[in-house]
């Protein structure tokens, strides 16, 4: 239950992230037809209903209505929730959700399919040699045996995969991923507009133009090996209905559970590793009930604390103000700002370091870690990501075969 802009208490539940069954419950495509390359009629509320109603067995025989439901693919519920709703419709209230659909499918399916095209050691070692960067997640020891992989995980490594596979996977295979990861940037825009819809949909149509490119690599494989030759994924069926949904609730990032899935860890994963697991619930709510009281009373501590501040500044100021009646006070310069992680106990406040004030002050080391080139700030890691590597190493390790005579090169210029 959350607050609405208004303070009322509302339900909220969280978008359709993915499904199971052989029927899509946004569309009337079966499983046969998940790979299909548009998108199939939408199951709209009446149709539904309909289908309800043309069942003549009785809902309380449960045997009976079971097996007659299936005839129509559907679920066995008599009288769905949303049957009275006005101006409600599952085809379109079922929104897209990029944390499971999105995020998720890249890591289950095209990490899976570049492995498998590139080979375990080989994306390993790509992966490794990678230049750090600033905010960006360095995988040194490769990713093929990444274990509690997050939301988080799954999108840093969407950032470099295009880049890694380049060279070394089939290019038809290449252009079905890239157009994969094409269609999820342009799919997250906070602002979509009819024309961003259009080269949503173009970028979905170019995964399956050139799909059959990873069946015929064998990147397409179960998990005992064996080739699939077959498109029956239901997540890559919801991408169909990803741009027609835009027009109807707005851009897919409104709809994202990163919030919920945060708050799921906060509130019920953490406290429940401190449990001993007997009769836990309470446990939880009673960890989290203290983790308020500690919570609440910092924020008293630091609100008397300025209080106090306050008072010994206002009778300076009373003073000034009697010598000088122009004074003026600003009340809110002597407050000092409480960060949000300082509320939270055992969880020290992160700082966000600028790099362009940093660049902008006289550096005493040269040539400067930190520097401005145009709109971009430059940050150079003080240690290097390798201690120390002969040249004919670098070269074999790094493939750079001009090396050698860009060195004398160098050191004749210098």
């Amino acid at each position: 239950m959350l607050s609405d802009p208004l303070g009322n208490s509302r339900y909220c539940y969280t978008p359709l992230p993915a499904f199971e069954g052989k029927t899509s419950p946004v569309t009337l495509a079966d499983y046969s037809k998940f790979g299909d390359p548009f998108r199939h009629q939408s199951r709209t509320k009446a149709i539904t209903l309909n289908c309800i109603e043309s069942i003549d067995v009785d809902p309380n025989n449960l045997v009976d209505y079971f097996e007659a439901c299936g005839e129509h693919r559907l679920n066995g519920v008599a009288l769905p929730f949303w049957r009275d709703w006005s101006l409600s419709d599952p085809a379109y209230f079922l929104t897209p959700e990029i944390l499971h659909t999105f995020f998720r499918f890249s890591y289950d399916h095209d990490l899976a399919w570049c492995i498998r095209a590139v080979s375990p050691a080989e994306i390993d070692f790509r992966f490794s040699i990678l230049q750090p960067i600033t905010n960006h997640r360095h995988f040194a020891t490769g990713i093929t045996k990444l274990k509690q992989v997050t939301g988080r995980t799954q999108h840093d490594l969407q950032r470099y995969l295009i880049a890694v596979i380049a060279g070394a996977a089939p290019a038809g295979l290449v252009r079905a991923v890239c157009s994969l990861v094409d269609f999820r940037y342009l799919a997250q825009s906070p602002i979509i507009n009819s024309d961003q819809c259009r080269k949503i949909s173009a970028a979905l149509e170019g995964f399956h133009t050139h799909k059959q490119c990873i069946i015929n690599a064998g990147a397409r494989c179960g998990e005992k090996g064996q080739l699939i030759e077959h498109w029956e994924i239901p997540k890559l069926e919801l991408m169909q209905s990803v741009a027609p949904s835009i027009p109807l609730v707005g851009p897919p990032i409104h709809w994202t559970a990163d919030t919920t899935e945060r708050a799921h860890i906060d509130v019920v994963k953490n406290p429940a590793a401190v449990t001993n697991n007997v009769d836990f619930e309470s446990q939880i709510c009673c960890n989290l009930d203290r983790h308020e009281k500690c919570r609440t009373f910092s924020l008293t501590v630091h609100l008397r604390k300025n209080e106090v501040g306050s008072q010994s500044t206002d009778d300076n100021a009373n003073l000034d103000s009697e010598n000088n009646p122009h004074h003026e006070q600003d009340v809110d310069s002597n407050v000092e700002p409480l960060e949000p992680d300082e509320l939270v106990l055992g969880v020290a406040p992160r700082r966000v370091h600028n790099y362009f004030t940093s660049s902008a002050k006289p550096s005493t080391v040269f040539p400067p870690r930190s520097f401005i080139s145009g709109p971009v700030a430059f940050h150079l890691g003080f240690h290097p990501a390798v201690g120390s590597m002969g040249i004919s190493d670098v070269v074999e390790k790094y493939g750079l075969p001009d090396l050698h005579p860009a060195l004398v090169t160098y050191g004749s210029h210098k």
